[in-house]
């Protein structure tokens, strides 16, 4: 697998169209990475393909110079190094500062913006501290492994950080956020799939955006976890000029439950400096929850929400189908009562 660290040389190999003068100017800020397989689903003759404007360099990435880099206070949160207490039973792990693609909406740009310090992998004396501070607070149940993408780690790494945690009596669960699955699939390995399969517990949550990366490859990936015995969410980013219409969405959720993996958050874009520009707004990802209630079951809608900034956490949102003491129903025609006499 080839990767590409230059934006030119990588639209290079998929059109022959000029290279935008600002790919430079961005990269230099915010540094460019891709691989063959990701490049491949981009469609050259589309300016705005959906695969494209996850990838390649924007300026509107520079218009933002106010927003934080870490607004949802996550360096704030850390009671040890690159271990992230935000609720009272679960955390985040941060393994790895390294993805098999810089994605330009990521919430962590942080972790790969040129004139930042980057975390680098997770060391043996942090994953000590880590151990040592969750067999302290056994009210910690649950623990994420995330990045970076910790399916960059070499296998057998991996495989040590998950078995320390296991040894910790007080956690239950381990999640392993990737996005493996669609941006470099053969990653995915039987062996990895074998492994995550055997641990008890264990859940795997990747990130689809668009129905152009759901592909053979990337189902298949899936369906390695699943037959291994590892349940598979998604979580999906509301990107402008990506995926913010219904229909988009729809056709991305029902390929994803067509291959047993469930949509679990669709989330809208964090306050993050060189991102901002995705946002499509908290009132469209409402509008199109409304949609989906007449067209798609509980299967195939996730929860929508936002992260507060300063460490404030999650909110589920959904949209508001109260008219006075009635409730809209279903087509949003009409407005029918809900009465419950007291016995």
């Amino acid at each position: 697998m080839k990767f590409y660290h230059s934006a030119a040389t990588a639209l290079r190999t998929i059109s022959r169209e000029a290279v935008p003068d600002d790919f430079a100017e961005v990269e230099a800020r915010y540094p460019f990475l891709a691989n063959d397989y990701y490049l491949s689903l981009i469609d050259p003759a589309d300016p705005d393909d959906p695969v494209r404007r996850q990838l390649f360099p924007d300026r509107a990435e520079l218009a933002d110079e106010e927003s934080e880099f870490d607004p949802l206070a996550e360096a704030r949160q850390m009671p040890v190094p690159r271990l992230i207490r935000r609720f009272d039973d679960r955390a985040v792990l941060l393994t790895t500062s390294r993805c098999a693609m810089h994605c330009r909406f990521c919430f962590r740009k942080r972790f790969w913006a040129s004139d930042l310090d980057h975390p680098g992998d997770l060391t043996e004396k942090d994953l000590a501290a880590v151990a040592g501070f969750l067999r302290r607070t056994p009210e910690i149940r649950e623990v994420l492994l995330s990045g970076g993408d910790p399916l960059m780690l070499p296998f057998d790494k991996l495989r040590h950080i998950i078995g320390v945690l296991r040894e910790i009596p007080s956690l239950f669960v381990l999640r392993v956020g990737s996005r493996m699955p669609v941006v470099l699939p053969e990653r995915v390995t039987q062996e990895i799939a074998d492994y995550l399969g055997s641990v008890p517990g264990l859940w795997f949550l990747t990130h689809f955006n668009h129905v152009n990366e759901a592909t053979d490859a990337a189902m298949a990936a899936c369906a390695r976890l699943i037959r291994a015995g590892v349940p598979v969410l998604n979580q999906t980013v509301l990107l402008r000029g990506v995926n913010d219409t219904p229909e988009k969405l729809e056709a991305l959720f029902r390929k994803l439950i067509a291959h047993r993996v469930k949509p679990h958050y669709l989330f809208h874009v964090d306050p993050v400096r060189g991102v901002r520009h995705f946002a499509t707004g908290i009132d469209r990802g409402l509008e199109i929850l409304r949609a989906f209630r007449p067209r798609l079951s509980s299967l195939a809608v996730p929860t929508f929400a936002i992260d507060l900034p300063g460490g404030g956490g999650k909110v589920a949102l959904q949209p508001d189908y109260r008219d006075g003491d009635k409730f809209r129903d279903i087509r949003d025609t009409r407005s029918i009562a809900y009465e419950i006499k007291k016995l």
